[in-house]
This record gives structure tokens, sequence and C-alpha cells, in this order.
């Protein structure tokens, strides 16, 4: 920690941003991993995996070591531990990194526009609209004023109420992984997601061979069998069980991918009804998740920042919203420009071009991912 200035003019401390974050998240190793502040939820999810993990290795694959000729016994093992530490770490790229978090404004933006036939009263000051309309690849898209942040949230983005921090691309807040989902981490969360189901499916597959190979050997009923290892029978309910949730899970967002909708998107704006500006195809909505290059982070976390002093609002915000005190500006809402202030919580649109209509901007995204 260091302060800039002498005693005369007032010390500013400078602290590192991770220390002077305004989220509710946690840090780890002096801010090069970010989490959820329900990180604790992340030890449940590991000793839901390690743990089978370690009844299968110890009493299913070391057993189907001398059941199978040459090195296949030994290449189940091998690749049963090579797909076990592949999702933890899957687990840690989604959960241990920033999924899209816009940067807070320090105030809030200024009114775009202000008509001086508007009578105001003493002290009053023109104030923000709460909702815009953006141009999303020739669709309009309302965008929401974000009273915490401070600013006019992207095209996708929402504010996730656990983390406290509006968030790209927004998908969900995941307790299993205690991290919001979005634009940085999306591709992760479903590679672990998967790549869970897959690892289930193999547990579940070689426990009924190992099942088989005994009553081969032992020429008894498959029951008899079954009898002879209990800690296969368990893991074989217990990823039975697991199965539904995570291929579920899989599935649905697999669907998801396939018409290119978030999962706060297909809960609350239901794109069924009408199109979804942000469809680019089957093919490429894939390669939008999969190929496309991540965005660097908005925040650099180990980077000295000044420790902010409460301060009072240039003008106001959230409950003084009004109406009527944008009454003009409501019927010119339809094409409004995004606030120049805020330009870097849009740099994920590919293109962008500010168009003019009749004396007032319009702002146009295409290919918004």
């Amino acid at each position: 920690m260091n302060t800039v200035g002498g005693a005369a003019d007032g010390a500013v401390e400078m602290v590192r941003k991770y220390k002077a974050w305004e989220g509710s998240n946690k840090f780890c190793l002096r801010g090069r991993f970010i989490f959820g502040p329900d990180v604790r939820s992340i030890f449940l999810t590991v000793f839901l995996i390690v743990a089978p993990a370690a009844v299968f290795c110890v009493f299913v694959a070391r057993k189907l070591l001398d059941d199978f000729s040459g090195d296949w016994g030994i290449a189940v093992l091998v690749v049963f531990i090579v797909e076990t530490v592949f999702v933890l770490v899957l687990l840690l790229l989604t959960s241990g990194r920033d999924p899209g978090i816009i940067p807070r404004n320090a105030q809030p933006p200024e009114p775009e526009m202000y008509d001086n036939s508007m009578e105001l009263g003493s002290g009053q000051t023109p104030r923000l609209p709460r909702t815009k309309d953006v141009i999303v690849n020739g669709a309009t898209v309302k965008v929401k004023y974000c009273d915490t942040c401070m600013l006019y949230r992207p095209p996708r983005c929402s504010h996730c109420s656990i983390c406290d921090n509006c968030v790209e691309r927004f998908d969900h807040h995941c307790p299993w992984v205690g991290q919001c989902i979005g634009l940085r981490n999306y591709r992760f969360f479903y590679m672990f997601v998967f790549s869970t189901m897959l690892l289930a499916l193999y547990v579940h597959g070689f426990c009924w061979v190992y099942i088989v190979k005994i009553k081969k050997s032992e020429n008894s009923s498959i029951w008899k069998a079954m009898t002879k290892t209990p800690a296969s029978i368990a893991l074989i309910i217990y990823t039975f069980l697991g199965l539904w949730f995570v291929g579920g899970l899989s599935i649905f967002h697999l669907y998801l991918i396939a018409t290119n909708q978030t999962t706060y998107e297909n809960f609350r704006y239901q794109y069924s009804r009408r199109g979804n500006p942000y469809n680019r195809g089957m093919v490429g909505n894939f390669m939008d998740i999969f190929c496309g290059s991540i965005p660097k982070s908005k925040n650099d976390f180990r980077a000295k920042v000044q420790r902010k002093q409460p301060m009072m609002p240039s003008h106001s915000v959230g409950a003084s919203f009004d109406s009527t005190t944008f009454a003009v500006s409501k019927s010119l809402q339809g094409k409004s420009i995004w606030d120049e202030a805020n330009d870097r919580a849009l740099a994920i649109g590919s293109n962008r071009v500010t168009l003019s209509s009749n004396g007032h901007s319009v702002t146009e995204y295409q290919q918004y991912l």
C-alpha cells in the first residue's frame, strides 16, 4: 500500500485494484484469481468429483488391470485419471476467471438531451432515462441503466445480484462453481459440464464391465456378481443420478448454443415468440462459442488504483428516474445513442456504426456475441 502527497494536501492511498473492489467477489493469489462470494461451494463440487474418482481407481480400475490383456487395463486407468484432471482444470478455469465484468463508472453519465422548455423545480437537475434502445443486427434492443454500476448495460449484459457486478453476455450465476457464467467463461463452463457427463458415463460403463467379468470368471448370475463388488453398485447408482443432472444440463446448453441464447434470455425473453437478433445460424453460433477469441478482461485486478472516497453523485439516478422529466426524450428514445463514456463496455461488438437520424444519434451493433 502506497500513499501519494504530503500531509498538507492530504495523502492519497494507492492500493491494488482487487483490494478496493466494490463487488462481492473473493480473490486469490493477490488478485490473480477471482471467484464469486459463494466460492466455498467449489470444495463441495471438487469432493463430488474426487471422492467417487478415488473409489473407482481403488475398487474398480485397479482390479481391471489384471482382467484386460496387454496394456488395456493400464489404459483404462490412465484415461480416467487424465479425464478427471481435465474436468478439475475446467472447473478452475470456469470459477477462477473474470466472467466479463464491466468496470463501474465513478459517477453517472450526463443526460444526453435536455429541453429548455421543461420546467424544473428549484435544485432539480435533468434525470437519466431508465432504458435506451439500440440497434443490434437491424433489430431494436432495449438496454437498461444500472444504478449500482452507474452505466447503461451493453446488450446481453445483466447485473448479478450475488456478485454485485454487471456481466457481459450474462448467462446465470452457478452455485456449483461459485461464479457468474458470462462472456469470458461460458465456453469453459460448457466444457466442464459436458466433460463431467463423459466422466460419469465412463465410470458407469466400466463398473458394468467389471461386474460382467466377475460373472464370467465365477460362472454365476449377474445378481451374485453384483454382490461381489458393492463399490461398483454404489458408483453405478451415483453416476446414474449424476447423469440426469449433468446430462440434462449439457443437452439444455447445447440447445442454447445452437440458437445463440443465454439461460437468462431463454427464461425471460422467449425468442421463440419473436426473432433473435443474435442468431447467426447453427454453425455460426457454435463457431462463436468454441472457436471465437475470448476478449481480454476489462479489469486489471493487480493494477494500483486510488482507494475511492465516499462521494455524492452529480445528479439524480435510481429512484429519481421520472418518466415525466424526460417526456420529450421518451418520444425520441427509440433511436438513442450509447453513452460515449461507456464505450469500453461495448468492445465485444465486432462492428459498431453510429448513424444520425433527425439530429439524434443511433448506435448500431452488428454480429454482437
